[in-house]
């Protein structure tokens, strides 16, 4: 970033002010990112930022922290800092990645970072309710949206429920394939949510600092009361917010309401 991009920010900080120079530049800063910046845009450096206001380094950054919390800005370790995308909801539905991506007008994209079969032991196969060592299907992403991590999916499938699927390469959007070939439509399924911190590995995946909130939800999904695919998926928490429906038992939901919601 070069001094020019600092002094094209509007705004002063009034040394006569009662409000702290952080907190103005925190507003100066806020404005700039969301009335004249672009999401992923990025801002300028904290040596730049210094110099424009006349401030010490540890009042730029205490007002960058701030932005960061708040979720205007995100930082990229050794990339910079850049105004934040807006989260999106994460709605909890059986569909593929591609579909979901799609219908927000997002072009979808995956990595394979795993095709292959493994023997389901542990925790594995408890999960799965397979005896042990029964061979299964693992298939592991990273998932983008619009050249973008987003999240690191792993599916594992009951072998005998997908005779030949390795013998083809990996499926752009596994439930599609899985209709396709099989004929196996997800009917129904179980998430479970919780928080989680990004590993070393993950982290590198997803771009994001080692520790890192992560979304992880895991996933039973069932043809009638068969188990088809199992799956664990980390999802960055600085792109996703979850949204849930609810409704009391025995109502009638709003006709303004649409649970299918889409």
């Amino acid at each position: 970033m070069t001094g020019s991009r600092a002094a094209s920010i509007q705004g002063t900080l009034d040394a006569a002010s009662p409000v702290s120079k952080h907190r103005q530049l925190k507003g100066i800063l806020q404005r700039h990112a969301v009335s004249v910046c672009r999401p992923g845009q990025a801002i300028p450096s904290e040596r730049d930022l210094t110099r424009h206001f006349g401030v010490a380094r540890m009042t730029v950054r205490h007002a960058i922290d701030s932005l960061v919390e708040d979720g205007v800005l995100e930082r990229i370790i050794g990339v910079g800092t850049f105004v934040a995308r807006p989260k999106m909801d994460l709605q909890v539905k059986l569909t593929s990645y591609s579909e979901e991506m799609h219908r927000r007008g997002m072009v979808p994209a995956a990595r394979v970072l795993r095709f292959d079969e493994v023997p389901a032991v542990g925790a594995l196969a408890r999960e799965m309710e397979l005896p042990e060592g029964t061979p299964v299907v693992r298939f592991r992403r990273l998932l983008l949206a619009d050249g973008q991590p987003m999240s690191v999916d792993e599916n594992y499938l009951p072998s005998h429920k997908v005779p030949g699927f390795l013998d083809e390469p990996a499926p752009t959007s596994l439930y599609s394939s899985l209709n396709e070939r099989y004929g196996l439509v997800m009917e129904w399924g179980e998430d479970q949510v919780e928080a989680t911190a990004a590993t070393h590995e993950n982290a590198q995946q997803l771009a994001v600092d080692v520790g890192s909130p992560l979304l992880k939800i895991q996933r039973h999904a069932y043809v009638r009361r068969e188990l088809v695919d199992y799956s664990v998926s980390l999802y960055r928490a600085d792109r996703y917010k979850l949204w849930v429906p609810l409704q009391r038992p025995g109502s009638r939901a709003p006709h303004s309401y649409d649970t299918r919601r889409d």
